[in-house]
């Protein structure tokens, strides 16, 4: 194990949990956004969906775990690279601006993920965490965006989310090793159409809710 212990203690090792944990999150927002659609089948579709997560049980509560570690090591790990790299005042990583180089994505990425992190909780505060007695998560969902204020605060960071995310997808193959002059375009093209399926996607649920 004290290879392990080594390798994550280094810079590119901090690097591949980042890179790990971050595509961990791109399939569970994959999952979470075909689930949130069944909002488009109405409130009783939307709540079946609901309630046949809860009937899960236990098996809910080890993926909710499983990305709160996930989520603790992501924040934690991206914010020390973040601060090694400020101290040390090193370059970022040089390659072609049109396979993920200098981009508003990479710019952005500590400052995106503060405000996806933030989001999160405020989205867990008003969603997961809020009493649903004599009530229904359909019923909850549309009292929040009633107000139209909540709908241009989801919609916005859905927006910071498209823009995380067309970069991250990107750096976290180039940190898993998959560097090369004809993969690295596709798979940043492939980057870019996610940060638009998860930006638009979730983003236009709000606006839809509200309309209803």
């Amino acid at each position: 194990m004290g290879w392990l212990t080594d390798t994550l203690g280094t810079s590119i090792g901090k690097k591949i949990m980042m890179a790990v944990t971050g595509l961990g999150f791109i399939f569970f927002l994959l999952a979470h956004l075909a689930g949130n659609l069944t909002i488009y089948g109405g409130g009783d579709t939307f709540n079946a969906y609901a309630e046949h997560l809860h009937s899960l049980g236990p098996l809910i509560h080890l993926a909710e775990v499983g990305l709160l570690s996930m989520a603790l090591i992501h924040v934690i790990t991206g914010g020390i690279l973040f601060f090694q790299n400020r101290r040390a005042r090193t370059s970022r990583y040089v390659v072609n601006a049109r396979a993920g180089g200098r981009t508003i994505g990479s710019r952005t990425m500590p400052y995106t993920g503060l405000i996806i992190l933030l989001f999160i909780v405020f989205h867990l505060v008003q969603f997961h965490f809020t009493d649903k007695t004599d009530t229904t998560i359909f019923e909850i969902v549309s009292t929040a965006f009633s107000n139209p204020f909540y709908v241009a605060l989801y919609t916005a960071v859905m927006v910071v989310l498209a823009i995380h995310i067309s970069h991250g997808f990107w750096s976290l193959f180039q940190t898993l090793g998959a560097s090369h002059p004809k993969y690295s375009p596709v798979i940043f093209i492939i980057g870019i159409c996610l940060s638009i399926l998860f930006g638009a996607g979730f983003g236009i649920l709000p606006i839809y809710v509200a309309f209803i």
